[in-house]
């Protein structure tokens, strides 16, 4: 949002300065973002007279000049301008001043061997206009030796402010000018509504064809004008919208354009002798067609575009552009003036879905001041009587201007409660009246109606924020915060400990962290499980980001892939983060996931000298998923495997990690070659994904201090076990079976060699196992360690169906 100094003036009586008016706009909410003075740039260009103007020695089509600059002798300026003569008072630019427009600094210079000391300027070169056929050409009364920004008017500094959307009274300057003298910078000037005096008859009619949508336009507010003389705008008029970037048209488009920044009330102009028959506003119906704006851009109209429609068709996109076709020229002689109030949504997703953007539909999508709807068509008429003249009709509104009725019980200590901010009752009031609430009410509890304007209040926090950011955060003081328990407690989650522990864990393995979309294509989201209707996106930021991501895994890979199209094939990187399996809370979870691609193993990636790494494997994806489970306290003696990992993992090489069969905390494995054919990426790659919140919390313990200390100085004793078993016996349930045999002795179990061939059975392998048995209170005689071997046989046998191998 854009406006001069001199424009916020003419609602704000103030003296405050540039600086304080710029200080408090931040403070009560309107963040500066850009303050550009022109008087910055010219300010060095002054106004002289050409006392002599003598053709050029050496060249037909330059002059020589002696122009007065009003501080001693004359200089001498050659000049290629074809108006340029004697008598003529104009614009001149010193050695060592910047021009903008040619972005350069001049220095004295020869031009055909004659010596020019400056430059007279043109509108283009000052970028006032993009007039470069002559120089700068003034009254004979324009003062010699004044800057001629001063003259001119041009030391009006332009400020823009970063608006929010839920602050549409401030897309105008009126509202802001509300907002400053609110806040204690200069008292609002009060303007009366003009009363137009009605001279004729509305020949025709707008009708609101709506259907079961009567909310998309709930009023339409109109009158003609006749025998209007347009032409160009005045010229405050024009610096005005020249000053905030707009081009001026004429003078009846030129006033919606002021009335839109000026009062925040968008309106539009139709040439009435171009309508034919009566405006319709409906959704257009049929075949989709062709419609020319007034930026002079076309638009594809389809069905259910909400329009305004005559006989000859589509003039006008509501809430957003018009239409050439009846757009107003310097022969326009009747006008309709057209001030309605348009849906919101309505205006957002139209202009989203044609690419409109327009001021009218960045105010119209935020939210028009209802009220203000029959008042902004009479200024607006009262401007285009006084500048083009003409006679008025009647206004009509079609359908009904809504009257929101909004009283909130507004308990006036919430201020302090809320913010700490002690601010009297009396303040509070004055506050809330000063921005436009209405208040009733001397007790603790206050009724407070809002404003027409301000469609963002609806709560006693939201009235809380007013009155806050009016009279100042910065009048809160800093307190700490008072010490309730001598001895800190946990302040993270367990939740959040689990996934700064995993972040951890997976850095310190050689992977590096990456951040990508939540968001992801539909045809990957089926890929990996997702894709149903109750994670699509309503208003996706592109087709290619339009569902809810159900792994971390399709982002990780496209990322691996942008590094191997860039030259670095090798990468491991992993990611914490959400997914979602559906629109519940219990279908929220969160991962850590994975990948290793190339030969990026932990041990080092790519060639050396020692040899050529090989490439990742399913073993690498599992030692990174259960070092993830080790660091956020799962106990891995009790982790089991399964090859139930999901559909887009290699059938036989990948597994799932799981406490007992229901409680899945990671799958593993490489990825199943076609997932990496259908997302064009190229392998191998092999992945994790560790699901955070899946293990068990830790039991609390009854105290800090760490548990007895079990030492013994008793020798371990190790023994040899091979057993044949079937070939499709998982080598886990054997070390499982052999390690619950006699839990007080048996220490640890390792598989240490799988054979199969001569002498072993065919359909079977041998499986051969170290069991480490350590003795707590006695040395362990033989009859101990045979009694202890008889029970893993046995334990393996009842499990596996395993024999000991003789």
């Amino acid at each position: 949002m854009k406006f001069t100094l001199s424009w916020l003036k003419d609602h704000l009586d103030t003296t405050a300065s540039l600086d304080e008016i710029l200080e408090k706009l931040t403070m009560i909410g309107l963040e500066v973002e850009e303050v550009n003075n022109p008087a910055d740039k010219l300010g060095v260009f002054k106004i002289v007279h050409v006392l002599d103007a003598q053709p050029h020695p050496n060249a037909d089509r330059l002059q020589v000049l002696k122009v007065d600059t009003g501080e001693g002798e004359p200089l001498q300026v050659v000049c290629g301008a074809p108006n340029a003569r004697k008598g003529l008072k104009g614009v001149l630019g010193k050695p060592g001043d910047y021009v903008p427009g040619l972005d350069i600094t001049l220095a004295i210079g020869k031009i055909r061997d004659v010596e020019s000391y400056g430059m007279m300027a043109s509108e283009s070169e000052l970028q006032l206009s993009d007039d470069h056929d002559g120089i700068i050409d003034l009254p004979e009364d324009a003062p010699i030796g004044v800057p001629f920004v001063e003259y001119a008017g041009l030391d009006d500094p332009v400020i823009e402010i970063g608006l929010t959307p839920n602050r549409p009274d401030c897309a105008s300057i009126h509202g802001i000018a509300r907002d400053l003298a609110a806040a204690g910078l200069g008292t609002l000037k009060a303007k009366d509504r003009p009363q137009i005096a009605a001279q004729g008859e509305l020949p025709f009619e707008v009708k609101l064809e709506l259907g079961d949508k009567p909310q998309d336009c709930p009023a339409f507010g109109y009158r003609l004008v006749r025998n209007v003389k347009n032409g160009p705008s005045p010229k405050w008029l024009q610096d005005r919208l020249t000053s905030i970037g707009l081009r001026p048209i004429n003078i009846l488009v030129d006033i919606t354009n002021y009335m839109t920044f000026d009062q925040g009330r968008p309106l539009h102009v139709f040439d009435a002798d171009k309508v034919a028959g009566d405006l319709v506003v409906t959704h257009h119906q049929g075949e989709a067609v062709e419609f020319k704006g007034l930026d002079d851009k076309s638009y594809k109209v389809e069905a259910g575009t909400l329009v305004i429609r005559d006989d000859n068709g589509v003039e006008s996109l509501a809430g957003m552009l018009g239409g050439e076709a009846s757009g107003c020229s310097d022969e326009t002689a009747n006008v309709i003036i057209e001030a309605a109030l348009w849906d919101p949504l309505m205006v957002a997703r139209t202009g989203r879905k044609l690419g409109v953007n327009s001021d009218a539909r960045y105010r119209f999508e935020r939210g028009v001041d209802p009220a203000y709807l029959a008042e902004g068509l009479d200024v607006a008429t009262q401007m285009v009587l006084d500048m083009c003249g003409g006679e008025p009709t009647d206004a009509r509104i079609a359908g009904e201007v809504p009257q929101p009725e909004h009283i909130i019980d507004f308990p006036l200590a919430e201020v302090k409660r809320l913010t700490g901010l002690d601010v009297s009752e009396a303040e509070i009031k004055a506050t809330l009246t000063l921005l436009g609430f209405w208040v009733s009410g001397n007790g603790a509890v206050v009724k407070v109606a809002t404003p027409s304007w301000r469609p963002d209040v609806h709560g006693k926090s939201d009235l809380v924020e007013e009155v806050v950011r009016i009279v100042g955060l910065d009048k809160l003081k800093s307190e700490a915060l008072p010490r309730i328990h001598p001895v800190s407690e946990k302040v993270l989650t367990l939740g959040q400990i689990r996934r700064g522990k995993a972040r951890r864990a997976l850095a310190t393995r050689g992977m590096l962290e990456a951040v990508t979309w939540s968001f992801i294509a539909k045809d990957q989201a089926e890929i990996f499980g997702g894709g149903g209707a109750d994670l699509s996106l309503a208003n996706p930021i592109s087709s290619d980001m339009s569902e809810m991501r159900p792994s971390l895994l399709p982002g990780l890979m496209s990322a691996s892939q942008r590094n191997a199209d860039r030259g670095f094939a090798d990468v491991a990187l992993f990611e914490v983060g959400q997914t979602f399996a559906d629109d519940s809370e219990k279908g929220q979870k969160m991962v850590a996931a994975g990948l290793r691609r190339g030969t990026a193993k932990l041990t080092g990636a790519a060639r050396h000298w020692q040899g050529n790494a090989a490439d990742v494997d399913v073993f690498d994806a599992k030692a990174d998923a259960e070092a993830v489970l080790a660091a956020i306290g799962t106990p891995s003696d009790r982790l089991m495997v399964f090859t139930d990992a999901p559909s887009y993992y290699h059938p036989g090489r990948s597994g799932a990690l799981k406490l007992g069969p229901k409680n899945t905390l990671a799958y593993f494995g490489e990825i199943h070659p076609k997932v990496l054919e259908q997302l064009d990426i190229e392998g191998p790659i092999v992945a994790f994904e560790v699901f955070v919140d899946a293990p068990p919390a830790p039991k609390k313990k009854a105290t800090r201090s760490k548990g007895a200390m079990n030492a013994t100085n008793l020798m371990p004793v190790r023994r040899d076990f091979a057993f044949l078993v079937d070939a499709d016996v998982p080598a886990e349930k054997l070390l499982k079976a052999a390690k619950g045999a006699d839990k007080a002795l048996i220490a640890g179990v390792n598989l240490f060699d799988i054979y199969e061939g001569q002498g072993v059975p065919e359909g079977q392998r041998s499986l051969a196992i170290d069991v480490m048995l350590q003795p707590i209170k006695k040395t362990l005689s033989d009859e101990d360690i045979e009694a202890v071997s008889d029970k893993i046989v046995k334990s393996v046998a009842k499990a596996t169906g395993g024999t000991l191998r003789r």
